[in-house]
């Protein structure tokens, strides 16, 4: 069922550009995010477009197929073989996230391997444990899985109206195929994580197919909207201590989670793991320390039920927050003049520092001066709550990133002021986890998404 699900889906997508093509529509061509942000029809949002800075991207492997290392790519390959030698021998596990072939002995847990025991602190040495919970009592880390999603504008209006910020776990091909929807997380004040390059099980990869997914990732999120990530979440909780050598290595903690929606299945269920969810919170089950909530901002129906849930989950939690800000850490990305507020600070009403000159720059904006002070800073792409106005410079190319060139190597996230280890207090996920479906794609990739697409999937 599940199959036929993403058949439909990828079907239905194949269909949709290939009508495109064949009526021969223009690609509008789209270069900043402030006025992508006024789009209100979805089907608008979804259709392909040109971003011109695109054109001055470094090569990135083929959206949506297993990543590997670039033919050529010199940085890419100096950086692996850097770090390769400290990256555990540990075969590969299962077959393309099937692992019901694995012999593995989940007493003694050698690899702390989350997908079969639910482990969240790591065995190797010099590693941090995962982030499966936040510290802060009756609080929530608020955050949205497999973004940025082509047609996510009134979702992310809902949170402009609600002065709410989130975490965003991106997925590499989503930010090249979609990039000012990537670019609106940032310019909306959201924290921006990575999410793989191709929503693969990562502990089936090999070791340098593993750091290609996590390093492409990074190098698209910084291209495209000029920041170095310092978090990640593996697709379907998939880690071991030599994913988690390779994550360290490149400058980024782990962010698991403790409740999951599964909203992106569908269905009644969803209405229940909701309500659940907001019952342990009313029934004091978070009153000692706060929790991680997994959604995903994969399509109108997950995004749906984040709206309609999210008075109730205001209603139970005293505090919804972005992950870094219940970790206290100011500085979410390796550009230090990009910051973020305290768990203070943003539950006293600033839920966002406003982003520096030379962020909006690489955006294609122009800062001028506020014009009056705000308890609550905000460069919304809607225009709430603002504090610094910005001016559109259309079709202008990025300047150079904040701190360093969009091939730059990731540098140590900031440590969090918080002392509190992550747990994980429920079942892992079953070993074998299906496919989800995928978002739409832009014309600039169609070609190699078609291809990868139909080898994928088998058509």
């Amino acid at each position: 069922m599940l199959t036929n699900r993403l058949n439909l889906v990828v079907l239905s997508s194949l269909t949709t550009h290939v009508l495109s093509l064949a009526v021969k529509r223009a690609e509008p061509d789209r270069s900043n995010v402030v006025e992508f942000a006024k789009i209100t029809d979805p089907t608008q949002e979804c259709a392909p477009y040109w971003y011109p800075p695109s054109d001055n991207y470094p090569q990135f492997p083929t959206t949506w197929g297993v990543a590997n290392i670039v033919a050529g790519d010199t940085a890419a390959q100096n950086k692996w073989n850097e770090i390769k030698g400290k990256i555990p021998n540990t075969p590969p596990k299962g077959v393309n996230g099937d692992f019901s072939n694995v012999q593995y002995d989940n007493s003694k847990d050698p690899d702390c391997w989350w997908t079969a025991t639910g482990c969240v602190t790591p065995k190797l040495a010099g590693i941090a444990p995962d982030v499966a919970r936040i510290p802060e009592p009756l609080s929530v880390g608020y955050g949205f899985d497999d973004g940025p999603n082509c047609s996510h504008n009134a979702f992310y209006d809902y949170m402009v109206q609600k002065n709410q910020k989130a975490t965003m776990f991106f997925i590499g091909s989503n930010v090249i195929n979609w990039p000012l929807q990537a670019q609106r997380a940032l310019y909306d004040g959201h924290e921006i994580c990575a999410h793989s390059w191709s929503h693969s099980s990562m502990t089936s990869l090999s070791s340098e197919q593993a750091f290609a997914e996590i390093y492409y990732t990074v190098q698209a999120i910084k291209s495209v909207a000029g920041v170095t990530v310092t978090c990640w979440r593996p697709p379907y909780g998939d880690t071991d201590d030599r994913i988690r050598a390779i994550v360290n290595a490149l400058g980024l903690s782990t962010v698991l989670w403790q409740y999951d929606s599964d909203d992106w299945k569908g269905g009644a269920q969803v209405d229940t793991n909701y309500k659940t969810f907001i019952g342990q919170a009313k029934g004091g089950e978070f009153s000692k320390q706060g929790t991680i909530y997994l959604q995903h901002e994969i399509d109108e129906f997950t995004m749906g039920k984040a709206m309609e849930y999210y008075p109730s989950m205001k209603d139970a939690f005293k505090y919804m927050v972005p992950v870094a800000v219940a970790l206290n850490k100011t500085h979410p990305y390796a550009e230090a003049e990009v910051e973020f507020p305290t768990f203070d600070e943003y539950i006293s009403g600033t839920v966002r520092k406003p982003l520096p000159d030379s962020a909006l720059s690489y955006l294609g904006l122009t800062a001028t001066p506020p014009s009056s002070a705000s308890s609550s800073p905000s460069n919304s792409a809607t225009g709430a709550s603002t504090s610094t106005s910005t001016t559109a410079s259309s079709g202008a190319s990025p300047s150079s990133p904040p701190s360093s060139s969009p091939v730059s190597t990731p540098t140590a996230p900031a440590t969090p002021t918080s002392t509190r280890a992550a747990t994980n207090t429920v079942p892992p996920s079953t070993p074998t986890q299906p496919s989800k479906p995928k978002p739409g794609k832009t014309m600039q990739s169609f070609i190699n998404w078609l291809i990868g697409g139909l080898k994928r999937w088998g058509f």
